[in-house]
């Protein structure tokens, strides 16, 4: 499946530093293309207030001490995690004429994602897709406050990886 013409995607795009191992595998543009992808499959699924032909979002790699701060500062568990989601249409969306809809942020550790892979049967690149996945659910108002609403959000990215894949 490819991106739609009419969805436009204002990624914010912030890899690793060059000093962290690995890099990124996937890179800016790719990522653009994916989240693009994503985003057009889960148009129908989306509330009206979050149907849009654009969208804003950010996308950061960072490494386990950076996550880890920002886990803290905003969740209070000062101890690394492999994704966070800061969604900004946590209330009534605002959107405006000609501007994206901002959906937040995606925050990934890479070196977390490089650990779990293995179990969880990816690549480096599988499982950053993965990750990636659950996150932006979460900032189109996804939840999993259960074990039958995890699965169900699982069972999505599922999808999306599996649409998505060459």
């Amino acid at each position: 499946m490819s991106a739609s013409p009419e969805l436009e995607l204002d990624l914010a795009y912030q890899g690793p530093e060059p000093q962290l191992q690995p890099q990124d595998p996937i890179g800016e543009a790719s990522w653009n293309q994916l989240l693009s992808r994503w985003l057009v499959a889960l148009q129908q699924e989306l509330p009206a207030a979050l149907q849009s032909g654009a969208y804003s979002l950010g996308l950061q790699l960072c490494d386990d001490e950076a996550i880890a701060a920002l886990n803290g500062a905003w969740r209070g568990k000062p101890e690394p995690t492999d994704v966070l989601s800061f969604a900004a249409q946590e209330v009534a969306p605002l959107q405006l004429d000609g501007v994206p809809l901002e959906l937040g942020d995606i925050v990934i550790s890479l070196p977390a994602a490089l650990r779990q892979a293995p179990d969880q049967g990816h690549d480096l690149t599988g499982e950053l897709g993965f990750l990636a996945s659950h996150g932006l659910l979460h900032l189109l108002g996804w939840d999993h406050p259960d074990d039958a609403a995890l699965e169900r959000m699982l069972q999505r990215q599922r999808q999306l990886l599996d649409d998505a894949a060459p």
